[in-house]
């Protein structure tokens, strides 16, 4: 079949080709897109040229194939559609099925049957398509592994950062707060958690240091300022990924006496102590189910067809105030 496919020709250029698509393969199943949701974190980067190009795009996701970036590039992890069609050695049963599956934004993709991810009865397509970013989340409280009593700082409240503060607003925490420079997004938080725009703010919010906090901006210079709210010995969780943008930290007095930690948290893989009870599945079916809960029309702002794809990531790439979770219509 013909499809249609979004491709990055340059920094700030996308492109839509019209390409033909090969039947699948033997154990491979062809999905017709419905909607796809744009990441405005590593996908702007890609959209503007801020990838490192020695490194693969990402070595996550198969459908991109490990290669190094480079213009052209075909980006997405985030895509919702029904089987069309199966190849050999799959089941006739998953003819019409509503999968997730970690694609490229096209209008038709093929995939193996198993990175085909089943949407749970009863969850829209518009909520599933938020399934990867929702991951990433579960996956962010894992690593920073909240205790009984501390005080807790978001910083960012972008999509990743508001479905973080939604799972750890269930937490019995002394105080969580939400911080983002951007009003609008500070008071999506406010229906959450205590929001503040500034990082004076939520140190009083927090009546003292924070024990743990998560940099979510996708701002370098933001990891100084987590570092500066966070007490003697506390954590930083850092699942920002900055691409070429370098951050100027202070690693003095404070971060080396006080004995804080800096850690990553990159949901393509789990951290090494949760592996005797943790795997992929088992995250996956926390992400779903906390989709379940989830009011997704507070989180998407726009929605474009594939068509006005160039508008729609103009529109991300203007700043926060513009959009929030933007999504692309593939009908």
């Amino acid at each position: 079949m013909r499809r249609r496919a979004l491709v990055f020709a340059g920094p700030r250029r996308v492109e839509i080709v019209e390409e033909e698509l090969a039947p699948p393969a033997a154990g491979q199943v062809l999905v017709r897109t419905r909607v796809s949701a744009i990441s405005a974190g590593t996908e702007l980067l890609v959209y503007r040229g801020e990838l490192p190009s020695d490194r693969p795009l990402d070595e996550s996701l198969p459908a991109l194939g490990g290669a190094p970036f480079a213009f052209p590039a075909r980006y997405g992890y985030a895509a919702v559609g029904e089987v069309v069609a199966v190849g050999a050695g799959v089941p006739e049963a998953r003819l019409g099925r509503r999968v997730f599956a970690l694609a490229p934004h096209a209008s038709a993709f093929v995939v193996a049957d198993g990175d085909a991810l089943d949407v749970p009865d009863g969850l829209d397509a518009e909520r599933a398509a938020l399934f990867a970013s929702m991951e990433t989340a579960v996956n962010l409280v894992l690593d920073g592994a909240p205790r009984l009593g501390e005080r807790v700082a978001v910083l960012g409240q972008g999509v990743v950062g508001l479905l973080a503060t939604s799972l750890l607003a269930r937490f019995p925490l002394a105080a969580l707060v939400a911080v983002d420079a951007d009003a609008s997004r500070a008071a999506r938080a406010q229906a959450l958690v205590a929001a503040v725009t500034s990082v004076a703010e939520a140190r009083m919010a927090l009546a003292g240091d924070a024990d743990l906090t998560f940099e979510l901006t996708g701002d370098p210079r933001a990891l100084d300022a987590a570092l500066a709210l966070t007490g003697r010995e506390g954590r930083v969780v850092v699942g920002s990924f900055y691409g070429t943008k370098r951050a100027s930290v202070d690693l003095g007095a404070h971060f080396h006496r006080g004995r804080l930690t800096i850690a990553s948290s990159q949901v393509s893989a789990l951290a090494p102590e949760l592996s005797a009870r943790w795997d992929r599945a088992r995250r996956r079916s926390v992400a779903w189910d906390a989709l379940a809960r989830l009011d997704a029309a507070a989180l998407v702002s726009h929605r474009f067809a594939l068509g006005r794809a160039a508008e729609a990531y103009a529109r991300l790439d203007a700043g926060p105030a513009e959009a929030l979770q933007v999504l692309l219509t593939h009908d």
